[in-house]
């Protein structure tokens, strides 16, 4: 049995193989001068880590998951920030306000340099905050800032705020 099971192998292996005639070569990309694809994750760069630190009150930070939503955590005085930043090029204020309504969070209408924004708390949550606005290009781009509760950390909201601030800074 044991020999009539090996030679089945060897016939099916023999019939898998193929010889290709030429020489291998590693393919190469060519973009054609298409950009698409060319600051493929660099969003999370929108804002400069020590100016993120700064802007929480940190000293140190460390980043994380990058991607659609990219994510620091930032010690300091108050202990572990944590801050998180999106950019969802086909998102909406809409979206994102009916989204956190249906968390029933608070939602209200501010504006960030001239932008439609809104700024977002879960409710008994005062150490928690996100401002969402219209993104420079296309989309929508939102911080999200979250301190120790009973840290007697500053406002939040003032952080976010401010975050969004530097992202959408045309004058840069």
């Amino acid at each position: 049995m044991k020999r009539l099971w090996m030679s089945a192998l060897v016939v099916v292996l023999a019939g898998c193989s193929t010889t290709v005639q030429g020489t291998a070569t590693p393919e190469t990309f060519d973009s054609g001068g298409d950009t698409e694809f060319r600051d493929l994750l660099t969003e999370c760069d929108a804002v400069a880590d020590d100016r993120i630190a700064a802007t929480v009150g940190g000293d140190a930070i460390a980043r994380g998951f990058f991607g659609a939503i990219c994510r620091w955590d930032v010690a300091g005085p108050n202990g572990i920030v944590k801050v998180t930043f999106n950019w969802f090029e086909n998102g909406s204020l809409d979206a994102e306000r009916e989204a956190n309504e249906k968390m029933m969070y608070l939602v209200q209408d501010i504006t960030v340099q001239g932008r439609k924004a809104i700024r977002t708390q879960p409710p008994n949550e005062p150490t928690s905050c996100g401002v969402t606005a219209g993104s420079p290009d296309s989309g929508v781009v939102g911080w999200w800032v979250q301190y120790l509760p009973g840290s007697g950390a500053p406002d939040p909201c003032e952080a976010a705020t401010t975050l969004m601030d530097l992202t959408i800074d045309l004058s840069r």
